[in-house]
């Protein structure tokens, strides 16, 4: 009995001493790698939460290295943990849409009208996020908006890779839009929603059905902080948040080739800006150059970049990256032409704000009409905090109202 009391003791005590020491690798991380601004509104919580997330990422790590569960398996599976309660607004229903699970919103509050339809794609590298991480945004939506939102779970990369997302989100749009009448939604009042990754897909499905005859066309496109774009991580945003929670600049190269092909090999070359042909470079710098950026985006900091030719052996890896389904801002003047009423959503403290800037220029160039919020005070991903209890952030309601106000408006 005494030996057993002795080892529980001896486990206790090397549990309590590597999580201390995990605690303590994570804010030694943090703040040896980490750059937050001034300007960024409850940066302590931001921290906070951030070494909250390195430390299940080494969890995740530890696990992996010995062959208990992969990483992302491990991050997905902590960051599903959140529960929400029943909301006493809304029926919630989880469905599937042509193979693609979803979950769909619909408010209970009768309507004489037909209500409009929201297909939300949520964001997290085409790696992570779920329903249950955007639970809080997708009901606040369908709540305040009295819109029927439908939440995508498309598959994930790194063990479903380009364009098995973009396929589902697809799919999953078509077949709501095929069967609409059964969700009392208006055919001609269907929006596109997504953040992150999610804005991604979103701006790569619209891009597809702005060219279909068979459906109705889409009233218009969210895309909330979207990332467009994999040829040039040197942009004002990319440089001068590089180090700003929740994504820094290698982790947003690192997502895109998961997502690509899950070859990292190239990780370098794709941050130099080495990856891409001179010759595809200069054929998008007319889209794709910071001197779209206006110049008060480059106030706090900005080196231009020499343009670097690349490899044929490295070109070959990710000339995918060339293909508006995986980064739409490449798309033909001809598409965006077609392109409904959008609505993009920016944070200053985002290495992907450029990519919002450059998409709101290249669709008002081509005559589509743009409602732009930009959250002064915020860092990627702050949408997902919304209603979170001690982790909101007052940037993550004003984005959120304006996104419903957006909808109202429709």
């Amino acid at each position: 009995m005494a030996v057993a009391y002795i080892l529980l003791v001896l486990f206790l005590a090397v549990f309590v001493a590597g999580f201390i020491l995990l605690v303590l690798g994570a804010i030694n991380f943090d703040l040896s790698n980490s750059d937050i601004p001034s300007g960024v509104d409850q940066p302590v919580k931001l921290r906070i939460i951030h070494i909250f997330v390195i430390c299940i990422a080494v969890v995740g790590k530890i696990l992996e290295k010995i062959g208990i569960c992969s990483q992302f398996s491990f991050m997905r599976y902590i960051h599903d943990r959140t529960h929400v309660g029943a909301d006493p607004k809304l029926l919630i229903k989880n469905l599937w849409f042509d193979k693609v699970p979803v979950r769909i919103y619909q408010p209970k509050v009768p309507s004489a009208n037909q209500r409009r339809g929201v297909m939300f794609f949520h964001g997290g590298g085409w790696v992570l996020g779920s329903l249950e991480v955007h639970e809080n945004i997708c009901r606040f939506i369908a709540r305040e908006s009295e819109s029927v939102v439908v939440s995508v779970g498309y598959r994930v990369a790194p063990e479903h890779k380009y364009p098995a997302a973009y396929e589902d989100c697809l799919n999953a749009t078509i077949h709501f839009m095929k069967n609409i009448e059964h969700y009392g939604v208006d055919p001609a009042n269907v929006i596109v929603c997504g953040d992150s990754a999610g804005g991604n897909l979103a701006a790569a499905v619209c891009q597809t059905l702005a060219g279909r005859s068979d459906l109705p066309k889409l009233r218009a496109q969210i895309l909330i902080y979207p990332g467009l774009q994999a040829l040039d991580f040197n942009l004002p945003s990319y440089q001068q948040n590089r180090g700003v929670p929740l994504l820094y600049r290698e982790h947003a190269a690192f997502y895109v080739l998961q997502y690509l092909n899950g070859n990292l090999l190239h990780m370098q070359e794709v941050l130099d800006g080495s990856h891409i042909p001179i010759d595809i470079k200069l054929k998008y710098r007319k889209w794709l150059s910071p001197d779209n950026i206006p110049e008060k985006f480059k106030i706090r900091g900005y080196k231009p970049h020499v343009l670097l030719d690349c490899t044929p052996e490295v070109f070959e890896k990710v000339k995918g990256f060339c293909e508006p389904t995986l980064c739409p801002l490449l798309a033909e003047d001809a598409v965006i032409q077609q392109l409904p009423e959008s609505f993009i959503l920016t944070c200053e403290y985002d290495v992907l704000r450029d990519d919002g800037l450059l998409y709101k220029k290249r669709l008002e160039d081509n005559g589509v009409p743009v409602t732009w919020c930009h959250l002064e005070d915020a860092f990627h991903g702050v949408i997902c905090f919304l209603d979170n209890y001690v982790l909101s952030f007052p940037a993550a309601k004003r984005g959120a109202d304006n996104i419903v106000s957006f909808l109202k408006s429709l």
